[in-house]
């Protein structure tokens, strides 16, 4: 059995979902199934139990999973620990931003830790919206920066790094491009696209009604900011985003207006409640020392 195989079968029994698998791991959802079928051949019975809603483990998929799982992260950790030493680093902090983040905007902190802490290595990590807990479940980063609220029982909520202005991402032919600012209240009138996020967290940004209690239709789906860009660059709809994507997402064929009347976003430090490690913690220390920024 192939190490690949082995976690793209490990990261299958998390997702549960071929697409979202294979976009974690970079590959196409054909070559997911492929390597499955493939295991499936081998070990002579069914991992996955597969329907056209629902993806699970069997019960053999189940206990091969738990057989596998803490030899692979053996095998993670020892590469880890021989790059660091090789780097004479001893020990890796990754940090998780939505879109590729603002890390640029963000160089006080990372520079600031890394001026206090020369033998942590710092990572960046990029994360889709549209699955913006998962990452720091599954082990893929120690920290997230994400917006607020995290209503979740198994994630601490960090010290706020910044705050921002909400502002509506429209084509640049649109009614709305040539404003000097744009109301929630306006949006009744708009289709909004569909965010794949977690309900009560996307209503800090896209609400689901307008001020005065008027629906805001939803249109088309996007689970990353890449889509959301295109399905607004094609006029299919707009969409209330961060005002930093205005600085890293600048393109000729969408325009930003400002949102006059949404509040302030928040953005914070998140971990998980079992992983809250002295990296973690110096991290924190940093942000609480500096913060939060206004941008």
């Amino acid at each position: 059995m192939e190490l690949r195989d082995i976690e793209i079968f490990l990261a299958l029994a998390e997702e549960l979902h071929f697409g979202r698998t294979a976009e974690r791991l970079h590959i196409t959802p054909s070559r997911v199934s492929h390597v499955i079928k493939k295991l499936e051949r081998r070990i002579g019975g069914p991992l996955f139990e597969r329907t056209s809603r629902t993806v699970r483990l069997t019960p053999l998929g189940e206990r091969l999973r738990n057989d596998l799982h803490p030899h692979y992260q053996g095998l993670q950790e020892g590469v880890k620990r021989a790059v660091l030493a090789a780097r004479q680093k001893t020990e890796v902090l990754r940090i998780g931003m939505i879109g590729g983040g603002n890390a640029q905007d963000l160089r006080l902190f990372l520079e600031t830790f890394a001026d206090r802490n020369p033998g942590t290595e710092l990572q960046i990590r990029s994360m889709a919206f549209g699955h913006p807990f998962g990452p720091l479940r599954n082990g893929e980063v120690d920290i997230a920066i994400l917006w607020l609220p995290v209503r979740e029982p198994d994630l601490t909520v960090g010290p706020v790094l910044f705050t921002e202005p909400i502002v509506l991402c429209v084509p640049a032919g649109h009614p709305f491009a040539g404003r000097e600012s744009v109301s929630y209240e306006d949006l009744a009138d708009q289709v909004i696209i569909d965010t794949a996020m977690p309900r009560y967290w996307s209503e800090a940004v896209v609400p689901s009604r307008t001020p005065s209690g008027r629906p805001i239709t939803v249109g088309p789906k996007a689970d990353d900011i890449l889509q959301v860009i295109a399905v607004v660059a094609s006029g299919e709809a707009v969409v209330p985003v961060h005002a930093q994507t205005a600085r890293y997402f600048n393109r000729p064929d969408i325009a930003y207006v400002p949102i006059h009347d949404a509040p302030l976003a928040h953005w914070a430090l998140i971990w998980r409640g079992d992983n809250e490690t002295d990296a973690v913690n110096r991290f924190a220390q940093v942000v609480s020392d500096l913060g939060p920024l206004a941008l």
